[in-house]
């Protein structure tokens, strides 16, 4: 299993915006079987930080959920969301083991 934490700072005039257009792109995203989990969270102390928590089955996976429409349309409009550019840390999973 590839996990994948998205880090997203968004204009602050831009949050609500930015929740919709991810909430839409998770629950497409977990309609795709090489997907385990995706979660999108908010820090609690800066409400413009996000984080997308994506599992996937396999390397493969991630190479599939980036040709989907909806990954697509979040990928286009998250430009005019971003205070910054977006960054990714990537892990393999330790526990449970899969």
């Amino acid at each position: 299993m590839l996990i994948v934490h998205v880090h997203v700072k968004v204009k602050p005039d831009c949050i609500e915006a930015f929740k919709e257009v991810s909430i839409e792109n998770a629950r497409q995203s977990l309609k795709e079987p090489g997907i385990a989990r995706f979660d999108l969270v908010q820090q609690n102390d800066d409400p413009t930080k996000f984080v997308l928590i994506e599992a996937y089955r396999s390397v493969e996976a991630t190479t599939a959920h980036k040709a989907t429409a909806h990954y697509a349309a979040w990928r286009d409009r998250m430009e005019s969301l971003m205070a910054e550019p977006r960054f990714s840390v990537k892990y393999s999973n330790v526990f449970p083991a899969e």
